[in-house]
């Protein structure tokens, strides 16, 4: 990547941007040439903590193999594209890759791609975002004085499930309660935030269970948060499995933890190396995430 800024704002991005269908980015794009690209740490106020996004300023729709061969080149456990919509109930597109696969739905890259576009001055400040997903309906993110993102997501309450054959072994710790949600993700209760923090799972374990990731959490043990969490995506994520923060996670833990301590705002500690802390809002059926950002890096991928 060659660290020189390209100039980028919404009408010039526009301008370059043809209307598309369900099948977005299905052309055969091979490279898009200069494209203004970011890393920003989210759900952190400072840098090197949080969990790290790539965030990719499309102008025009790109090849879904090219955007995931980008996604492996950056490495970090989320890439997301973002494309203008010309859409009367969206801003612009967004498509998250992991550097083995797409996946439906991402919280801390969608509040990097927020954060990167109201850092760069291509929306205002004080103007919401709308995004359009592919499966994932739409989501908005506000931003308030003091730089605090507000994120609108689908709530994904996880139904209590017989745990599955080798999680306990995989994770080494005896099992409160086991749930899935529609994410496909197990939600996985223990005995106290100590166990959360001290866990070394055996991912290999974990990749043999159906699932596109493992929430292990407990309730908070003072600290100013509520609950923790760590998220391992052992099919989806390489090396460790261990996503840094995870918003989507964050979807199911909010209706948990409200029920169980009966308050719908809460605060949430995920404890992986890097750290970070989410603010939740139980809505009916929808989640407001919280967070903030900060940019590491802003540069242009040249090809």
């Amino acid at each position: 990547m060659i660290l020189a800024c390209l100039e980028f704002s919404q009408s010039e991005a526009a301008g370059h941007f043809h209307a598309i269908g369900p099948e977005i980015g299905s052309a055969a794009i091979g490279t898009v040439g200069a494209m203004r690209m970011l890393v920003v740490d989210a759900f952190t106020d400072r840098p090197f903590a949080g969990n790290p996004a790539g965030v990719c300023l499309l102008a025009e729709p790109a090849d879904p193999g090219w955007m995931q061969r980008v996604a492996a080149e950056m490495k970090h456990s989320e890439t997301v594209f973002v494309l203008p919509a010309e859409d009367p109930d969206a801003d612009f597109e967004l498509r998250w890759f992991t550097p083995v696969v797409e996946v439906a739905l991402c919280g801390h890259a969608t509040l990097a791609s927020a954060h990167a576009l109201y850092d760069t001055g291509t929306v205002a400040p004080d103007r919401p975002i709308r995004f359009r997903t592919l499966k994932s309906g739409a989501l908005t993110v506000t931003r308030a004085g003091d730089g605090l993102l507000s994120m609108d997501f689908p709530a994904g309450p996880a139904e209590p499930v017989d745990a599955p054959a080798g999680l306990a072994e995989a994770l080494g710790l005896p099992l409160l309660w086991t749930g899935r949600n529609f994410q496909n993700d197990l939600l996985v209760e223990v005995a106290d935030e100590r166990s959360v923090r001290g866990l070394a799972p055996d991912i290999a374990g974990l990749a043999r269970i159906d699932a596109r990731g493992v929430i292990v959490t407990a309730a908070g043990a003072g600290g100013g948060h509520d609950f923790v969490s760590r998220f391992f995506g052992a099919r989806v994520l390489p090396g460790d499995a261990e996503d840094p923060v995870t918003g989507s996670a964050h979807c199911a833990l909010a209706p948990f933890w409200a029920e169980r301590l009966g308050r719908t705002e809460l605060t949430g500690y995920q404890a992986s190396a890097r750290g970070g802390q989410v603010r939740v809002a139980l809505r009916g059926d929808r989640v407001i995430l919280s967070g903030t950002a900060v940019t590491v890096l802003d540069g242009t991928l040249a090809v």
